[in-house]
């Protein structure tokens, strides 16, 4: 089958890496542009173009899919399918009706749960226990079309976002791997979503991870974990930026967001306490918060936040 597949972040890696170990062809590989990157700000290739360069594909970043520049490179790549994952574009009509098998999805979230760009984030941030991936042909609506394939892993109730992230990666090149070879034979399944069941997962934003500790000390735990690796949960300790990559809950009680032990970050909150284990303060290198304390003194009856 010749494939066109579009993908941009370390997500479509393992998509895009499995259909080359399966032996399909692909014509091309569509990503988003190079990007400024680290204190140099020099462009920096995406994931999914540093694998196609390795294997010398046809590498296309266009700046827009809807001014029928990419439609015309598609028409002369002639693609019997295109496999879209977290490419990060929504794809117009005519590119969803040019292959002959249409364009099919990997989605990071067990749909119609976590329409939108992060639904790996959210499953955690809203302490989901089970999250998983999900094929779909694609349609013109945000993660809308009719669902193929959906394979569930639990989460554990310490991983973070990235780390589920990763799992979630490989799963999702599983699932397209048996995707793609159903749609071959023309056994796919096809299962329409129930819209009233959706919800959507929105771009995270830094002002999204500011820890409230009025919040229960589960919800301040998802937040750490959710927020990992980015943009990282953060608070403020003697009025400068904290961030908290990793927590636990303990058992303690106080006024929300009082240090409540002067040996241990343990932190109190609207209810239940959490325990900072490992931090960046401002100015400093991330390390644990035991590290951090043997340098600096954190009162017991201090409090963190504004």
């Amino acid at each position: 089958m010749r494939i066109v597949f579009m993908g941009t972040p370390d997500f479509a890696v393992p998509s895009l890496r499995r259909l080359l170990d399966d032996g399909y062809e692909i014509a091309g590989v569509f990503t988003q542009p190079d990007k400024p990157k680290g204190r140099g700000y020099k462009l920096a290739p995406p994931p999914v173009k540093e694998l196609a360069l390795q294997h010398q594909l046809p590498i296309f970043q266009p700046e827009k899919m809807k001014d029928g520049t990419a439609s015309g490179i598609l028409q002369e790549l002639a693609p019997e399918l295109i496999v879209v994952v977290a490419f990060g574009r929504l794809l117009p009509k005519e590119i969803l009706e040019l292959p002959r098998y249409g364009c099919v999805n990997v989605h990071g979230s067990l749909l119609p749960k976590y329409r939108g760009a992060a639904p790996v984030q959210w499953s955690v941030l809203n302490g989901d226990q089970t999250a998983g991936v999900t094929t779909m042909y694609m349609a013109e609506g945000l993660d809308t079309g009719d669902m193929i394939l959906s394979r569930s892993v639990e989460v554990g109730p310490d991983e973070t976002s990235g780390e589920l992230y990763a799992r979630l990666a490989d799963l999702g090149a599983d699932a397209l791997s048996e995707t793609v070879r159903l749609i071959a034979k023309g056994e796919a399944p096809r299962t329409p979503q129930d819209d009233t069941a959706s919800c959507y997962a929105p771009m995270l934003t830094k002002e999204l991870a500011r820890i409230d500790f009025t919040k229960s000390a589960a919800e301040v735990l998802n937040l750490v974990r959710g927020m990992n690796p980015w943009p990282v949960a953060h608070t403020l300790l003697g009025g400068k930026l904290l961030k908290v990559y990793r927590a636990r809950i303990v058992d303690g009680s106080g006024a929300p967001g009082c240090v409540v032990d002067s040996h241990r970050l343990i932190v109190a909150c609207g209810s239940g306490t959490v325990e900072l284990l490992e931090i960046q303060a401002e100015g400093s290198k991330r390390m644990p918060a035991a590290d951090y304390l043997r340098g600096h003194s954190v009162a017991a009856g201090s409090f963190l936040g504004e």
